[in-house]
């Protein structure tokens, strides 16, 4: 029985902990405070203060997160997309919008009609179905890196394949978007927890605006500074949520 502790000193049979995370308010609740993530480590890498508030208050999903959450469905799992609740309102300032906001999955119709119109690109582009096609969806995995628990859900899995599906406001400027955005991490502790050659993951990312689709592969070079980040974002995390270094005391020291 394989055995692994989480963030809080809880331990867990890897086996239970993997089928429970194919629970959503488990995999994004329990696990979002007890275990690390690509999202985490961006998080702690822009500061660890920022960690501390999202991780203890979370955050408010933007237009953008929901539409891009909805894509995945509608291209991945069309099945799961009856979750979502559209409230047909104009702006998010609307009454309806306002009196439903604290539920679940709720999409204006403008972000529905939004990611369906680009979700139905990507189901007609052969490129994305043939990459598709005998794969399994939003699969997770959970394991050790630096001696600390991570999580993780793949978009896309086969033996062997992984792929993660991304929107963006511009196909052109998405390999600088990829390391802005820390996508580098994500390529080191996915195809880490997974256990996936670097030479098989792949981002597939499409145009919001002109629906072009873009399918990138990743270089050793990519995840090794990936790799750089992630233990990085480690060692803060270790300074001050386990050495218990004062928050108030982090400084940013830099030379113009």
């Amino acid at each position: 029985m394989r055995i692994i502790e989480l963030l809080d000193g809880s331990t867990w049979d890897m086996e239970t902990v993997l089928t429970k995370m194919h629970d959503d308010d488990f995999y994004y609740g329990n696990l979002a405070k007890n275990a690390l993530s690509s999202t985490a480590c961006k998080l702690l890498l822009t500061s660890p203060k920022t960690y501390h508030y999202v991780t203890k208050y979370g955050s408010q999903d933007s237009d953008a997160f929901a539409v891009g959450r909805l894509v995945h469905l509608m291209a991945l799992e069309p099945h799961r997309v009856e979750e979502y609740k559209v409230i047909e309102v104009q702006s998010k300032n609307a009454k309806a919008w306002q009196e439903a906001k604290g539920e679940r999955n709720l999409c204006t119709r403008k972000e529905f009609d939004e990611a369906q119109r680009i979700a139905d690109a990507l189901l007609r582009n052969e490129y994305f179905l043939s990459m598709i096609e005998g794969c399994s969806f939003e699969q997770p995995a959970i394991g050790t890196i630096g001696g600390m628990p991570f999580r993780a859900k793949a978009d896309i899995i086969a033996d062997g394949f992984l792929a993660d599906l991304k929107t963006t406001n511009d196909l052109r400027a998405w390999p600088y978007a990829a390391r802005k955005y820390g996508y580098d991490v994500q390529a080191f502790i996915y195809t880490r927890l997974f256990g996936v050659p670097i030479d098989k993951f792949y981002f597939i990312a499409i145009d919001k605006a002109s629906l072009d689709v873009g399918i990138y592969s990743i270089t050793p070079e990519f995840v090794a500074e990936g790799e750089r980040k992630t233990l990085e974002a480690i060692e803060l995390y270790k300074q001050f949520f386990i050495l218990g270094e004062d928050l108030d005391s982090y400084t940013i020291f830099g030379e113009l």
